[in-house]
């Protein structure tokens, strides 16, 4: 009997040291020390070589010749560190092969552009009113969100409102979206919406070039802004044309979710436009992509680009029936003409002092390249005359600020999340080099060495 009773004594005693053990034993090395790297802040100043500590996920300390010996230490000479992109505009699972649909939208499809995301350096997106009640009802936009899953993280507007048999079409996956006949159903409609916690809420004002006979009536638009801002909810605009901006700035909407395309930005516009706060997303590169396929652009057989398609879409771009039909399609000048006219905005409205924040609309169709068209559309706002700089800083703290994520992401500054891209070279002397990854790191963690590691 004592030696039973010794045996146990034994036995909790080793079982006691073991744990004591584990509760003691460090956790590993948490800090990383990120040496005589070219440091783009996203703040818009000139980049700068020096250090970053980063520790437990945060940026610890930024300086020169920084020492921290429990730090592991990655010599970055010859590199360039700067935030992650975040793209404040761009459409999640419903894209699969060269097909939109509602059967797309599933955790593995969502998932995995999430991922795709992440390897083109974008860490932070915003799926601008098409998602499902799958990622509400499961949870998966919280845990996205909150960095609990790969890739990307996730924020969500919700389900839309748009216009019974017009915008957004219903056969790509948008019979979710709200299409209220009267600005009575709208109260109601909003209560629902509200339940699932949106970011802000979406609306569509366009008949797509003709397309569809009526756009969303004012008076329904104007009942939604202000539900919205009731719930203390911003509300996110797709516009076209420069009448309904006019209409939608003076009846309080937040932001501009594309580009004005069929005319120049008057002056009295854009002074509402800054007066108001309104910020504005150009989406540069959908409008782009609307034609540029039939004009065979340099970059159409970069591995960087055909990395982000989806299956079966490089052999359908690039095949000359698909050509021929953007060709001879009735709007194909139109879209020339959309694409140079919104280059001309951009440029007005940011030099009007108005904050212009980074979106692409990429996943909405398969020509939309996600990944890839976030660095196209960098090159696109330097085309439109700014500098690399100040297209970096729309890309990282102004689309931080769109989302309303700003106080832990857009910018390298000492207690925020370290997202953040090393490169090969540095984009201030050339946009282009955004595409020269060489590390993604999120949270302080590597995550990708890029799309063409993958």
């Amino acid at each position: 009997m004592k030696k039973l009773l010794y045996s146990s004594s034994l036995f909790l005693l080793l079982i006691s040291f073991f744990a004591h053990s584990q509760q003691r034993k460090p956790a590993g090395n948490r800090s990383t020390l990120f040496k005589n790297a070219s440091i783009i802040s996203g703040n818009g100043s000139d980049a700068k070589t020096g250090d970053i500590l980063v520790s437990n996920g945060k940026i610890a300390k930024i300086g020169k010749n920084l020492t921290d010996k429990a730090s592991a230490t990655v010599d970055l000479k010859g590199k360039t560190i700067m935030p992650a992109l975040i793209a404040a505009h761009i459409h999640l699972g419903l894209l699969k092969g060269t097909k939109n649909a509602a059967e797309n939208y599933t955790e593995e499809n969502i998932l995995s552009q999430l991922k795709k995301y992440q390897d083109y350096g974008v860490l932070n997106v915003l799926a601008m009113g098409s998602d499902r009640p799958l990622i509400f009802e499961n949870g998966f936009r919280d845990r996205s969100s909150a960095g609990e899953l790969d890739g990307a993280r996730m924020y969500s507007a919700g389900y839309g409102f748009g216009v019974k048999n017009g915008a957004p079409p219903y056969e790509v996956g948008m019979d979710k979206v709200y299409r209220p006949t009267s600005p009575d159903q709208v109260p109601a409609e909003m209560d629902s919406l509200v339940k699932v916690h949106p970011t802000v809420v979406k609306l569509w004002v366009d008949d797509f070039n003709g397309k569809y006979p009526k756009k969303m009536d004012p008076a329904i638009y104007k009942k939604i802004i202000e539900e919205s801002h009731k719930r203390n909810l911003r509300v996110a605009a797709h516009v076209y044309y420069l009448a309904d901006l006019k209409l939608l700035v003076k009846d309080g909407v937040d932001i501009i979710g594309h580009s004005i395309r069929d005319n120049i930005i008057d002056d009295a516009t854009l002074n509402d436009m800054k007066a108001k706060g309104v910020t504005y997303i150009p989406t540069l590169s959908l409008d782009e992509f609307a034609y540029i396929y039939a004009k065979k652009p340099e970059w159409i057989n970069n591995e960087s680009f055909k990395k982000s398609l989806e299956p079966g879409v490089y052999d359908k771009i690039t095949s000359q029936a698909y050509q021929d039909e953007l060709k001879n399609s009735p709007l194909f000048e139109t879209n020339i003409k959309a694409f140079q006219t919104s280059l001309k905005n951009v440029k007005r409205v940011y030099d009007a002092g108005i904050p212009v924040a980074f979106g692409t609309d990429s996943g909405a169709m398969f020509l939309r390249a996600q990944g890839f068209s976030e660095h196209l559309e960098l090159q696109l706002l330097v085309e439109a005359g700014l500098t690399p700089n100040q297209a970096i800083t729309i890309a990282t703290k102004n689309a931080a600020k769109a989302i309303g994520i700003d106080k832990d992401f857009g910018t390298l500054e000492v207690g925020k999340t370290a997202d953040f891209l090393i490169l090969d070279a540095n984009p201030l002397k050339n946009i282009k080099n955004t595409e020269k990854i060489n590390a993604v790191y999120k949270a302080g963690k590597l995550v990708s060495k890029g799309p063409l590691a993958q």
